[in-house]
């Protein structure tokens, strides 16, 4: 292994940029070369301290907590850091996301890095930003433990006479596209099943002209308020492939069958998720994308709040997308820089919904005038842009993804990008700030996030842009006709509702240095703050849920029809106390909005 090679690799990322180069030298020297097959542990949750700092070199590894991975880390980034600064059990699972080759350096020389003054900033930050994304993770993968069977139910029962034919009973069946059957005799209830006319007519040589009497069973029934998992049980429990739900006068709802009860798995969020991180290929993900839509119902059948639906949603997409990076990287090699995979908008505020389009950003290390670095970005950015439209997610309809070169550039002129919005903010740039000041990396090794936010702190110092930012706040107006009613025509939740409250929440937010990106999160901390009055920010709060649980409940019901969801809505359609919360949602942001001309002078 050659000491100045690893020395050049590990001196282009933290902490190891810092050193001296007598220091560096000494580090490279020491390092051991490690492969690990796909899926082999490197470090186990819980169990034996590490002893050596690990540094990515090739491929990737995850870091796993209670079997969810939490973060992947690509070439250049370290872990078993914590574990050696304290002497204690690592946090993580660490795993080899595919094949991987690293680095590991002795804990002495290991700790003589991490114990540098340069090095605690780094520490620091990742065990934050480690800590943040497995809280983000577990709150976004809530259990389902609560759905009931008759939300499982899909259409109708088939009934039949305990006369007729056998075979007349499996040809309703085969039309009907039905595994089973009922026959009702006074307060009983029998079933004739695909299972039994294969053991009990073609095994046994009945005649199908046999009456169905003869190989019907008495049904298991269940109540519709009984779970799913629980149900499972008593299919098992009764040796049954079929399970019929009636209400308290035994009237029927539904046959379900044991694949029916078992897809209850393709409702959870954490079998989705892992079905993603599985899939072989781009097909694989497009099959696994079509339980997007019922497990976003399972959701609101299950009561989950909507900015906890929108963190789930936002999971799923991030999933996709690191997955869909595996598969770029697997077809076009590994990246030649460091680089990182950037979201905007609802993602990055992790409040996606079905009707959101998604916007996205590459930036990667300098590339030192090597145009080949920005060609090999572009073709990754046109596979994964592509997987996402192909898995159900529209691009955003201003091209605001990284198959443009104005949203894949180098870390330094991102940096450079963000100084030149608050310092000369024409509306170009506005437009970008309005876009790209709502970022959050999802995956690579290049750190641009530090930089990016000390210059969105730095937006409460430069006036003229917070007074441009102010008034381009008012863009999107609540759609309130005549004093302050609501339309009699279709209106658009997301740019009369979620979008001026999402502009709010940012403008308050970068006016007074608060780097979270959430929309709530903003307008809690704004309110701490006291730069936002508490019936101001508790307004917008509550208006923003209205809106978020009305445009979710609309999708919904786009999904039933058979529909891709929409943002647009008939007030109309809604009930009336709905329609009162809505045009009382409006009028809160249209205040709030008013009250933003303090900032803006007559004229501008």
């Amino acid at each position: 292994m050659n000491t100045q090679e690893v020395a050049e690799f590990l001196g282009r990322f933290p902490p190891f940029d810092v050193l001296p180069e007598d220091e560096l030298t000494a580090v490279a020297e020491s390092a051991e070369l490690r492969t690990y097959a796909g899926g082999e542990n490197i470090l186990v949750e819980d169990a034996e301290p590490a002893d050596h700092l690990y540094v990515v070199r090739d491929g990737a590894v995850e870091l796993v907590h209670e079997e969810e991975v939490v973060d992947v880390l690509e070439p250049g980034e370290c872990f078993g850091h914590p574990s050696l600064l304290t002497g204690m059990a690592p946090a993580f699972t660490v795993r080899a996301h595919g094949g991987c080759v690293c680095y590991a350096i002795p804990g002495e020389q290991g700790l003589m890095v991490l114990r540098g003054p340069a090095a605690a900033g780094y520490v620091a930050m990742t065990l934050r930003e480690r800590l943040t994304r497995t809280g983000h993770t577990v709150h976004a993968l809530p259990p389902l433990a609560t759905l009931r069977v008759e939300e499982l139910i899909t259409r109708p029962a088939l009934f039949c006479r305990a006369d007729i034919a056998i075979r007349t009973a499996a040809l309703i069946m085969t039309q009907n596209e039905a595994s089973a059957i009922l026959v009702r005799d006074g307060a009983n209830l029998f079933i004739l099943t695909d299972a039994a006319l294969r053991s009990r007519v073609l095994a046994a040589d009945l005649s199908p002209q046999s009456p169905v009497s003869r190989v019907v069973t008495r049904a298991v029934t269940v109540g519709p308020e009984r779970l799913a998992v629980d149900a499972v049980i008593d299919m098992l429990d009764a040796g049954a492939d079929h399970l019929v739900v009636v209400d308290p006068l035994r009237d029927v709802l539904g046959v379900l069958s044991a694949a029916d009860l078992m897809g209850v798995e393709t409702r959870s969020p954490f079998a989705l998720r892992h079905a993603i991180l599985r899939a072989a290929d781009e097909d694989a993900l497009v099959a696994a994308a079509q339980n997007l839509r019922r497990l976003f119902v399972a959701l609101l059948d299950a009561g989950l709040a909507p900015v906890d639906v929108g963190r789930v949603l936002s999971l799923q997409f991030d999933t996709f997308t690191i997955r869909l990076l595996d598969l770029a990287f697997e077809a076009h090699g590994a990246a030649p820089v460091p680089w990182a995979w950037l979201a905007f908008g609802s993602v990055a505020r992790r409040e996606f919904t079905l009707g959101s389009d998604h916007e996205n950003a590459l930036a990667y290390a300098d590339p030192n005038g090597d145009a080949d670095v920005d060609r090999y970005f572009e073709r990754v950015a046109t596979d994964v842009n592509r997987g996402l439209e192909r898995c159900g997610f529209p691009p955003d309809a201003n091209d605001v993804v990284s198959t443009s070169a104005l949203w894949r550039m180098s870390g330094s002129n991102w940096a450079q990008i963000f100084r030149d919005c608050l310092e000369s903010p024409d509306r170009s740039h506005l437009i970008r700030a309005n876009v790209a000041f709502d970022f959050r990396a999802i995956a690579g090794g290049l750190e641009v996030t530090p930089d990016l936010v000390a210059i969105l702190r730095d937006a409460k110092n430069h006036p003229d842009f917070l007074r441009r930012l102010a008034r381009s706040a008012t863009d999107f107006k609540p759609p309130l006709g005549f004093r302050g009613a609501l339309p009699d025509k279709s209106i658009d939740l997301k740019k009369g509702g979620v979008i001026p409250i999402a502009n709010l929440a940012r403008f308050h937010a970068l006016a007074n240095g608060i780097t979270i990106s959430s929309t709530l999160d903003r307008l809690v901390a704004a309110e701490e703050l006291r730069v936002l009055d508490a019936e101001t920010a508790a307004g917008l709060r509550e208006a923003f849920e209205i809106v978020a649980r009305i445009r979710l409940d609309h999708h919904a019901a786009c999904i039933h029809a058979g529909r891709d969801p929409d943002n647009i809505i008939d007030p109309k359609d809604l009930t009336p106390l709905t329609r009162v919360y809505l045009r009382e949602a409006f009028r809160t942001v249209a205040a709030a909005q008013k009250q933003l001309g303090v900032y803006v002078p007559l004229g501008m």
